[in-house]
Order: structure tokens, then C-alpha cells, then sequence
């Protein structure tokens, strides 16, 4: 999930400034005993600014060092995202480690992608899958009867945080966890989007959260987790998103998942939007003509890409390539190699990729995202007045 950054630099204020300081002293340490130092500051420090819903400090400390030292963002963006995922609790005399655990499924389909609350037995169900194939044997889970889209997802590390610590306490007591469904923001309706069943596993200290870690099978033990997780959940899965063609990634860290599922979402995006042109406008792939802009403020952050049919320069349709981690056009093979690649295989040959990185720009009346036509102007994605059914929004 791709974090927004602020566009103009905001004071920095004292716990800001700390928190840079820490991230910076992390990121140059020598030594595991520095790091622990370290570590211990900054962890203290943001429960401090979490537990009291205080993100401003953190985000104006993220957009500084994203500017200034990528290293060190690399390092404050992954404490606030493990300790707003994971809350310790008592209970009694035990200390229970809890993680905030995201189940990702990437879908696609001529029609709606379901979101919303989950059957009870199919909750239960989906919580005696996770049990048994990815949890460890002593573990116990809370699983959310609710099936999220993006765009109900937490988006503040406090926000993430005080539901990690509601499920992990219910988790830990074999609660039901009280969630108020009925104030979710709604869902955009999309061809091709990920939906995130979401559970808190908890283990005693010290031992095994992960069936993985119990015989240390690592990669191995992973890669079975993931086909009993598909064998035995895939069935309960497809009654919650009929008409779907879907992938169920394995369940893992909330964030890590988060952002498995923006990259995997990706090509699916580019066959259901070349599926939708072809449905809609009677043509074949190879009749279109994609065009590739990168966009962003100070780098490129994503790729748009605009389809034109039969040599016209009007944009039908838009689908954006966002870029994660240390994703850029240096790497090889980079991201537009990938895109490319993709569109090859959903039979559009004709690509043109226009030069230099442009502004993002969106629609003032409905947020779209705009496109860049073949003569690099930028124009709303819209389909010819002649098409059959109207058009829709794409990632």
C-alpha cells in the first residue's frame, strides 16, 4: 500500500526531529549492541505517539528523511510499521506476542468484487484453516468476520495500532472482538482489485507464531502453508466473491501482505482493463495501442498507462503501475520491462513510453487519474460514445 507524502514540508516538531535523529542513529550503527540502543529509543517513542493517536510527528518525520536520507526511512518506516502491527499483552504471569495478520486475495471480474461482512461459518471456517496450516500449533487467532477492500483498510499507524490491540486482546481472551461495520467506507467499484480477510494470531514469548518457524522449514515450510491455504480456504473463499477470477496469497504481516497484494494486483490489472476494451469495443488487443508516462513529484512513483484504439490518440481507457520499495526505471528488469512484458502477453504489441517523468494530475470532478494521450497531454480516460456500457474505474 503506497504511503502519500505531503507535498510542502511541514515544521518539524521536537518529536519529529527525535525520531529523525534515532532513525538516523539506527541506520549508521556498527554494531547489534548499537542497534538494540536504538531500537529500544525509537520503539519507546513511537508507542509513546501511537497509544495517544499522534501520527503528525512520524508522517512529518517520514516525508523529511524520504527526502533526505532513504536509508533511514528505510529504517523508521519499518519500526512504526512493526510495532503499529504487533502489541504485547499480559495475561497473568504470560507475556502474548500478537500479530495483526492480513489474508490477501487479488481479484478480477466483469462485475462488482464483493466486500463486507463474512458469514459466520465461513469466519469460523477461515479461522480453523489459518489454525491449521499457517499458525503454529499453540497459537491462538481472532479472525474479523469482514471481508476489507483497500480503501477500508486503517490508514494512520494509531488507527492500525488500536486494532491490532482490540484483536490481539480478543485473540489472547478467545473474545469476540466489537467492530462497528456499519461506519466502513465504501468500496470503489474496480475490474481488478484485492480484498483482505484480517485475523491477530497470538503466541506465548518466545515461541513459534508461524507453522513455519516450529521445525524451521523456512522457505519450504512457507510455500506448503500456502498450498494448504489454498486447497482447504480457496472453497469458502469463492462463495464470498462470486464471478471472480482470484489468487489467495499466503497470510502473513500486515503490512508485508498490504504491499504483496498492491504488486500482485498489478498485471491483473492490465488484462481485466485489455478483457474490458475487448468486451466493450469489439476489438482485438492487437488494435490497441498502449502508451506508458511516468508520473511523480521529485521521481517516478507510478506509471500510467493510457489505451488508444486503431491509431486514434483518444485515451479509452487508463490503468495506473505503482511502484513499491526500491522498484524504479534503474533496476533491471525494471518495472516498465514488466509492464511491457504483461502487455505483451495480453496481446498488445504497439507500446509507445513517452520521456521524462509529468505531474500527477486527477480529474476535479471525480478524482480519476489523468492519462497521457499519444501527443503527452494529459486527458481523462473515457470510452468512445459509442461503446456499449459505460465506462469504469481502474487501478
Amino acid at each position: 500500500m503506497a504511503r502519500t507524502r505531503s507535498k510542502s514540508a511541514p515544521r518539524l516538531t521536537r518529536d519529529a526531529e527525535r525520531l529523525i535523529a534515532l532513525a538516523n542513529g539506527l541506520h549508521t550503527s556498527g554494531s547489534l549492541t548499537e542497534d538494540r540502543f536504538w531500537e529500544t529509543q525509537i520503539a519507546a517513542l513511537l508507542e509513546k505517539l501511537l497509544e495517544h493517536g499522534n501520527d503528525a510527528p512520524l508522517d512529518a518525520a517520514l516525508d523529511h528523511l524520504f527526502q533526505t536520507n532513504s536509508g533511514a526511512y528505510d529504517v523508521l518506516i519499518e519500526r512504526a510499521e512493526g510495532i503499529s502491527e504487533s502489541v504485547t499483552l499480559m495475561q497473568g504471569d504470560l507475556a502474548w506476542e500478537t500479530l495483526l495478520i492480513a489474508a490477501p486475495v487479488v481479484a478480477w471480474s466483469k462485475y462488482a468484487i464483493a466486500s463486507g461482512p463474512i458469514a459466520r461459518d465461513d469466519a469460523q471456517s477461515l479461522a480453523v484453516q489459518l489454525q491449521a496450516h499457517v499458525l503454529a500449533a499453540d497459537t491462538r487467532v481472532s479472525l474479523v468476520p469482514y471481508l476489507y477492500s483497500i480503501d477500508q483498510l486503517p490508514r494512520q499507524f494509531s488507527e492500525l495500532r488500536r486494532l491490532a490491540a482490540r484483536l490481539g486482546d480478543a485473540a489472547v481472551s478467545g473474545e469476540i472482538p466489537r467492530i462497528d461495520f456499519a461506519r466502513m467506507p465504501e468500496t470503489a467499484q474496480l475490474l481488478s482489485d484485492s480484498r483482505f480477510v484480517i485475523a491477530s494470531a497470538a503466541t506465548v514469548r518466545g515461541r513459534p507464531l508461524f507453522r513455519w518457524q516450529e521445525d524451521a522449514s523456512g522457505h519450504a515450510g512457507r510455500t506448503a502453508s500456502l498450498e494448504q491455504w489454498i486447497a482447504q480456504a480457496r472453497p469458502t473463499i469463492a462463495k464470498m466473491l462470486p464471478g471472480c477470477v482470484f489468487e489467495c496469497l499466503l497470510p502473513d504481516s500486515y503490512y508485508v501482505n498490504c504491499r504483496e497484494a498492491d504488486r500482485r494486483v498489478r498485471p491483473y490489472a492490465i488484462r481485466s482493463g485489455v478483457a474490458f476494451l475487448e468486451n466493450t469495443l469489439q476489438v482485438e488487443p492487437s488494435q490497441l495501442r498502449a502508451v506508458i508516462a511516468g508520473f511523480g513529484e521529485d521521481r517516478v512513483d507510478e506509471y500510467r498507462v493510457g489505451f488508444t484504439v486503431d491509431g486514434d490518440s483518444h485515451v479509452a481507457h487508463g490503468v495506473v503501475w505503482p511502484l513499491y520499495g526500491r522498484e524504479d526505471e534503474n533496476t533491471r528488469p525494471g518495472p516498465v520491462e514488466d509492464l511491457v512484458a504483461e502487455l505483451g502477453q495480453c496481446g498488445v504489441t504497439e507500446v509507445k513510453r513517452l520521456t521524462g517523468t509529468f505531474e500527477p494530475e486527477y480529474c476535479d470532478d471525480c478524482g480519476a487519474p489523468l492519462f497521457a494521450n499519444p501527443d503527452a497531454e494529459m486527458v481523462h480516460a473515457e470510452l468512445p460514445e459509442e461503446a456499449d456500457s459505460p465506462a469504469a474505474h481502474f487501478h
